[in-house]
C-alpha cells in the first residue's frame, strides 16, 4: 500500500488471503517518496516467489500502475477513498491504465474482493485453493439462501 493509513481499507486483503491460508506480506511502498524501493519491489517480486499483487492507494494512486509496469505479474488495484472526493480520483488513477499496462481493479474500499480474486488467479493452478475458493462460493448461496427464507418466515 502506498501509506500505512490505507491499511485500514487494505486489512480486508490481508484477511482474505489469511483465511484461505495464503502466504502474504504487507509492505507500504510509495510510488511518490520511496521510489527506488518501488522500482525494486516490482522488479524482483517475481524472482522472489510472489504470484499476484494487490497494491491499494488513494490520490493521485500510482501505485498499482506503477508496479505493473515493473513486473509481469497480475497487479489487482484497490482504490483506497480518502477525505476529499470518497475515492473517485483513486478509482480513476488505478482503472485508467494505458494499453499494454493491465491492472484489474475493484470497487473503491474494495479490499475484500482484491483478496478474494488473488486468491481465484491462484486457484487456476492450485487445485486444492481453486476448491476453498469454489466452497466459498457455495457457502456465499448457501448464505444467501438462509437470508430468503427468514425474510420470508417473517412476512
Amino acid at each position: 500500500m502506498g501509506s500505512d493509513s490505507d491499511w485500514r481499507v487494505m486489512s480486508d486483503a490481508s484477511q482474505v488471503l489469511t483465511d484461505f491460508g495464503i502466504p502474504h506480506e504487507v509492505e507500504v511502498v510509495s510510488a511518490h517518496r520511496t521510489v527506488d524501493k518501488l522500482v525494486a519491489y516490482g522488479r524482483e517480486a517475481r524472482g522472489r516467489g510472489i504470484r499476484v499483487i494487490i497494491a491499494g492507494a488513494g490520490g493521485a494512486a500510482h501505485l498499482p500502475g506503477m508496479l505493473a509496469s515493473l513486473t509481469a505479474l497480475p497487479v489487482v488495484g484497490v482504490p483506497v477513498p480518502l477525505a476529499y472526493l470518497d475515492g473517485m480520483d483513486s478509482l480513476l488513477s488505478i482503472v485508467q491504465m494505458p494499453a499494454g499496462i493491465p491492472v484489474a481493479t475493484v470497487s473503491i474500499g474494495g479490499a475484500k474482493n482484491a483478496g478474494l480474486l488473488a486468491a481465484r488467479i491462484l486457484g487456476t493452478t492450485d487445485a486444492e485453493l481453486g476448491d476453498r475458493v469454489e466452497e466459498y462460493a457455495r457457502d456465499l448461496e448457501a448464505q444467501v439462501e438462509a437470508k430468503n427464507q427468514r425474510l420470508k418466515e417473517s412476512l
